[in-house]
């Protein structure tokens, strides 16, 4: 069995709950051991760079230092933590700032899409895949902190990356290709610029319909929301008709896989997916 750290983070105990247990019934399934990191915190994606540049640092390095005290890679879910924990990383690394937390910069930061798009993941999964998602058209979205600075997460098809597409094609769905994988929803500034968030999620959604998408997929619990939540606003306002499911990659393996909690998961969605599921015979 494969044992992993796993951080959470603050959204996937609130909003995001079915991301959360998407995730772990999913590792369940593929005998992957998840070691919930004890007394974890908030990592300060949200606010704390915009406030204090030592608290942006202590809170990602705080819980790194937690994870460093195992052997075992860390699994995180949010993007957003990712990307804090990524450059803090980055930065202790290379700088020459001290910190109050014994964290030596010797732990594999993995991003969940990343760690289940692995090969040997990938195979686990075609073995036990026991619901092929036939017929069923999607558009991957990663996001912008998916893959960028590429710098900072090392992925080098950073305009154009394909992991999730291929995980996507494991389960049996048909990816579609489009020219939107990466643009920002605009959702960090949903509290201060709603203008440039209607206009950048009224894009995204139009093009994924374009493209005659069945559903939108993500592994980023910002941009699902911000897409979910936003649907029936934008659809006043453009005057177009979206109804367009927001998944969490985590979800669609589930159901691939058989998970018997996937109704439950797919049911806390704002736009519902049960529609598009059951007429392509999914349900």
């Amino acid at each position: 069995m494969t044992e992993v750290s796993y951080y959470p983070g603050c959204s996937l105990h609130g909003t995001a709950r079915e991301y959360d247990e998407s995730i772990r019934g999913v590792a369940d399934l593929l005998h992957i051991g998840l070691h919930e990191l004890e007394d974890w915190t908030c990592c300060g994606a949200s606010s704390a760079h915009c406030t204090s540049e030592e608290l942006a640092i202590e809170l990602a390095a705080r819980n790194l230092a937690i994870a460093e005290k195992s052997n075992r890679e860390l699994l995180v879910p949010c993007v957003a933590c990712y990307s804090r924990f990524k450059a803090v990383e980055m930065e202790l690394k290379e700088g020459s700032r001290k910190i109050r937390f014994p964290y030596q910069g010797n732990v594999p930061i993995r991003y969940s899409l990343d760690f289940f798009c692995n090969g040997t993941i990938l195979e686990e999964v075609k073995k036990k895949r026991t619901k092929p998602l036939s017929g069923l058209k999607v558009v991957c979205y990663y996001g912008c902190l998916t893959v960028r600075p590429p710098k900072v997460t090392g992925i080098k098809e950073y305009e154009n990356p394909q992991h999730m597409d291929h995980l996507m094609e494991c389960l049996g769905a048909e990816p579609i290709p489009w020219s939107y994988k990466t643009d920002c929803c605009g959702a960090s500034l949903v509290m201060t610029r709603t203008d440039i968030v209607r206009r950048l999620g009224q894009r995204i959604l139009s093009m994924a319909k374009e493209a005659e998408a069945d559903c939108l997929v993500t592994g980023c619990p910002m941009c699902q929301a911000n897409l979910d939540t936003r649907q029936e606003e934008l659809e006043k306002e453009a005057g177009e008709r979206y109804d367009l499911p927001i998944l969490y990659f985590t979800e669609l393996m589930g159901l691939a896989l058989g998970h018997k909690d996937v109704r439950k998961w797919l049911g806390r969605h704002i736009t519902d997916p049960m529609k598009v599921l059951k007429g392509k015979g999914l349900m």
